[in-house]
Order: structure tokens, then sequence, then C-alpha cells
């Protein structure tokens, strides 16, 4: 079992009633996403509560009503999987934490320094977020927060976040080959495979990630490939 003092509420509200337990954070979290498949663990009481702040336990004839079951062990696996679980402020600094590597990654693989047209390092990125006091949502996705961010990096730092098209023809002896770094590093916008085998495309990709895609294709294919920016 949990150490009670050190357990979070997972509850949820079904039918009218309200179900809470005490739980591990982490360990709950993992069993809420399929991580982990055994309770042992994860609950710091096997008792279900109306209400534990107030000491009130959930009655037999409520969960029977609500789940089907009076097991305090099923319905609290069922609380975790389909209820709410309180995060404490250690988990909520590591999700920032995680966000925040995330957010630099996208920032320094789809922008570009305007003055020398090449991506700003890794590290340059995280100390512009820490001078400028970006403020990490963990609450939303890096995708979600990124041009507000960089709008913010801009005042600091010079950058320019923007995609370029680029239209490829690849040989036939390299394309099977070559088409898998296609959809690594870019979106594919159009495909073609001519009767001799060879593959024209149009490509969308960070221009921070240009001269490592093209690096990566010529390698490949031994330069042997035709490229064009279209936009």
């Amino acid at each position: 079992m949990v150490d009670i003092s050190k357990a979070v509420i997972a509850r949820i509200k079904k039918g009218g009633k309200n179900f809470e337990i005490l739980v591990d954070c982490e360990r709950a979290l993992d069993y809420k996403s399929g991580k982990v498949k055994d309770l042992s663990g994860v609950l710091a009481t096997e008792e279900v509560f109306e209400d534990i702040k107030k000491g009130t336990h959930a009655s037999q004839h409520d969960m029977v009503k609500i789940f089907g079951i009076d097991d305090p062990f099923k319905v609290s696996a069922i609380i975790i999987k389909e209820g709410e679980i309180q995060l404490t402020a250690d988990h909520l600094k590591k999700e920032r934490e995680q966000k925040k590597k995330q957010i630099i990654t996208l920032i320094h693989r789809n922008a570009i320094d305007p003055k020398t047209n090449f991506p700003h390092p890794i590290q340059r990125i995280e100390s512009a977020i820490e001078e400028a006091g970006v403020r990490i949502d963990e609450h939303k996705t890096a995708e979600e927060q990124i041009q507000g961010i960089i709008k913010e990096l801009s005042e600091i730092l010079p950058i320019k976040y923007e995609t370029k098209e680029i239209m490829i023809k690849i040989p036939a002896q390299y394309a099977g080959k070559a088409f898998t770094s296609l959809k690594q590093y870019s979106k594919i916008l159009k495909e073609e495979w001519q009767n001799d085998g060879s593959l024209m495309t149009v490509v969308a990709i960070p221009a921070g990630l240009m001269q490592e895609f093209f690096d990566k294709l010529n390698n490949l294919t031994r330069g042997e490939i035709e490229s064009k920016i279209i936009k």
C-alpha cells in the first residue's frame, strides 16, 4: 500500500454521486494510461469514500447502483480509469519540463535565425526562454503554445518560423530507401511514382531542417536527386 501521507485523491462523479479514493499520483497515472496493469502499489487504501475530507464512506448500495459491483478494489480501478486524478506539484513540474523540452525541439527544428538562415542552437533557445520569462502551460500541447512563445522570444532573439515546399525527383534505384527519409523529415504533399520507378514528390519541411534533410537525401542517393524550392 501507498503511504497515505503522500497520497492524492482520485475521484469520479457518476449518477449524481461522488466517489473518491486515495492513490499514488504517478502510479495511478501509469495505471490510467495502461502502462501498468496491476493496482498493487497504486492504492493507499482500498476504501471508497463519498468525501475523503469528511471521512464519509461511499455506501455499498450506491456502488452497486452506479457500478453494478460492491467490490471496493474493482470500483477503485474504474475510478482511476474513468475519473480525475489530483496531480502533485512535483508531477506538474515534471510535465512543464517535458513540455519545455518539446517546445525547444520544435523551435530548433522549425525555426531559423533570419541573419544566417540556420537553426538556433538548442542551448540558445533554452537561454532565451529563461531570459524572456516564458511561462510553459503543462495543460496545453507544445504545438498549441508554439506561436505565442515564438512571439515572446522574437523580442530578444532574431527568429523566423517557416516551412518550405520543395519538389524532389528521386531516381528509381534510390526511391524506396529515400521515401522513408522523406516521411521522417517532411510532410508529403504530393507523390507520383513514374513508369521508370522514379519518384516525383512535393514535400513541406521546416526551414530549420532543410540542411539536415538534403544531407540525408544526398547521402542516400549519392547526390543523384533533383530538387526545387517552389514556395
